[in-house]
């Protein structure tokens, strides 16, 4: 299976959207169970101490794992979360921030996907999260807002 050009570009200008866009999440590559993306970091990204709040390096890791597994899906299905672990290794300060996440195990189902979250420093990438992530593909057709 081969991701093609039309569904790579789609997928690059359907990951930043509505909160995400806001946060200022930008892809810079994807790949058949694969995505990388960046953060430009803002004072109001950071915590009281100046460290870049775990909240974003959180949602830059799920949300990005769920556009990798979404990369392995039928176009008719969407990903949803179905839970994710955080290990925070050290704080985060620079003004910039990765988040390379990749699947690990697909299914058609069910996909575990890992995200990796570097801090860009002057002297190299620091790994500053590593998550691990279950994703569920659903049909669109099935999704709906009611309670």
């Amino acid at each position: 299976m081969e991701l093609s050009e039309t569904r790579r570009q789609q997928i690059m200008s359907d990951y930043s959207q509505g909160f995400v866009a806001w946060c200022g999440f930008e892809p810079i590559e994807v790949g058949l169970g694969f995505l990388e993306a960046r953060i430009f970091i803002r004072d109001e990204h950071r915590q009281q101490d100046g460290f870049i709040h775990a909240g974003v390096m959180t949602t830059m890791a799920d949300h990005s794992a769920g556009y990798a597994a979404y990369t392995m899906i039928p176009e008719d299905h969407r990903i949803l979360t179905v839970e994710f672990k955080m290990n925070f290794l050290r704080p985060a300060f620079s003004d910039l921030v990765i988040c390379r996440a990749r699947v690990i195990k697909p299914g058609r189902k069910i996909l575990v996907c890992e995200s990796d979250v570097f801090d860009r420093q002057k002297n190299g990438e620091k790994l500053v999260v590593k998550a691990l992530a279950t994703m569920i593909s659903v049909p669109q057709a099935e999704l709906t807002r009611e309670d």
